[in-house]
């Protein structure tokens, strides 16, 4: 892996220094005092302050509003669907990059996601909560938006699909941790609620704090389009992009749910679930990024999409609780994969699009959060088994989509229409 670290230069340099495509050339506002001061490692930070934040928001969630605000079913659904609109408004990051750079922006989001979960339990009501799920959810959104926009910024196409596959395994080890430290304030020190959000968000706030001070202004090369861009040429990018979405939806939203309803799982049972994952993804994840870097997008999104038309097909046949937790770390897992879009991306869009396409992709991607819950919910009702074979049939357009990858996808390769890999016209 590159050294993401470069000297410092004068301003004169700056204006003649040339752009490279294949690693990384950065300058820096002030000089770099320590190896550890680089874009990596800026990263790997920001990878483990969104599980501390939200991994706890997320976990107590259920508990806290049942308990302390005696919320119906249709307070926790407004909740989720207010959860979900800056998802919607992800693309506005273009906009607000008019006056600040795109990293300060970072520390900024991380902070409003940090305040959000530290003051969530001191806001015990259907307004409050709402308030500060907003909040959190708004730096949160914002959060993914810049870091897929900086990080296929700052590392070069060759070592992306390594280092975002690490990127994944940092954050499930932070989660993990996460939880185990969220066990032990509620079994062992016995903490209320307000006082282990407090605990989790000034961590999350403190980290965010040390990298705003500690860190240097990394900048490409590339000076970044700040107006909304939709380009032909990205068509399938967007297509996989919502597909993703769509995907993603049934197995947060269906397949727990299967778990709980027809084979009886507890609290404690879905919490083991969720730790087997993230340990999966600690060993894992890596290995996948430098398998995507050595297969290629192509064939690793292939291999993604078959593999779920199985799960989801094994989910609506399957009647064995041990087989169904066996696809759904199995689920999980294929997440990993969808890094694939991400890195396909980078190889065909202008640099300069990084910033505006990763918000508008964040938009579509959030599509289906409203579409998907209710209607596929409705349909619950009838047949589960129907929600999992609709499942299978998305994968099997996302099956066909990825046939539509080239091989090698650059600049003006970004597709290869039904013409298995080869180079389009």
């Amino acid at each position: 892996m590159k050294n993401l670290t470069t000297p410092p230069l004068t301003s004169q340099s700056l204006e003649s220094e040339p752009t490279s495509d294949e690693g990384l050339q950065h300058r820096t506002d002030i000089k770099h005092k320590y190896s550890w001061q680089n874009p990596q490692t800026f990263l790997l930070l920001v990878s483990i302050v969104v599980p501390i934040a939200f991994a706890s928001w997320q976990a107590l969630l259920n508990n806290f509003v049942i308990e302390k605000a005696a919320f119906t079913g249709a307070d926790i659904g407004l909740l989720q669907s207010v959860r979900e609109i800056p998802g919607f408004l992800a693309f506005t990051v273009v906009f607000v990059l008019l006056f600040i750079r795109e990293q300060k922006f970072m520390i900024v989001a991380l902070a409003m996601l940090s305040v959000g979960v530290a003051i969530t339990g001191f806001f015990p009501s259907v307004l409050g909560l709402l308030l500060t799920t907003l909040l959190m959810s708004t730096g949160f959104h914002y959060f993914e938006t810049l870091k897929q926009s900086l990080s296929l910024q700052w590392l070069s196409k060759e070592e992306a699909p390594e280092f975002l596959g690490k990127l994944i395994a940092v954050g499930a080890l932070a989660s993990l941790l996460t939880y185990g430290a969220l066990w032990s304030m509620l079994e062992i020190f016995k903490l209320d609620y307000w006082h282990i959000y407090l605990i989790t968000g000034s961590v999350a706030l403190a980290v965010t704090v040390f990298m705003a001070l500690a860190f240097p202004q990394f900048e490409s090369t590339t000076i970044q389009n700040k107006n909304l861009v939709l380009r032909k040429r990205y068509w399938l990018y967007y297509a996989l992009t919502f597909m993703s979405g769509a995907r993603r939806q049934i197995f947060t939203v269906f397949a727990g749910f299967l778990m709980v309803e027809k084979f009886h799982y507890s609290a404690a049972d879905i919490t083991l679930l969720f730790l087997v994952n993230y340990v999966f993804n600690f060993l894992f994840a890596k290995k996948i990024g430098r398998f995507i870097g050595v297969v290629g997008e192509r064939k690793a999104l292939i291999f993604e999409y078959i593999g779920l038309i199985l799960v989801f097909v094994g989910y609506a046949l399957v009647h064995n609780a041990h087989l169904a937790a066996g696809l759904y770390v199995i689920d999980h897992l294929f997440f990993a994969l969808a890094l694939a879009v991400k890195t396909y991306f980078q190889k065909i869009a202008d640099p300069k699009d990084m910033a505006s396409t990763a918000g508008v992709s964040f938009t579509i991607n959030h599509i289906a959060a409203v579409i998907i819950p209710v209607s596929f919910g409705l349909l619950w009702l009838q047949s589960p088994a129907a929600v999992f074979y609709i499942g299978a049939a998305m994968a099997a357009v996302s099956l066909l989509l990825a046939f539509n990858v080239p091989s090698k996808p650059s600049i003006n390769n970004e597709v290869c229409l039904f013409r298995w890999g080869k180079k389009s016209d």
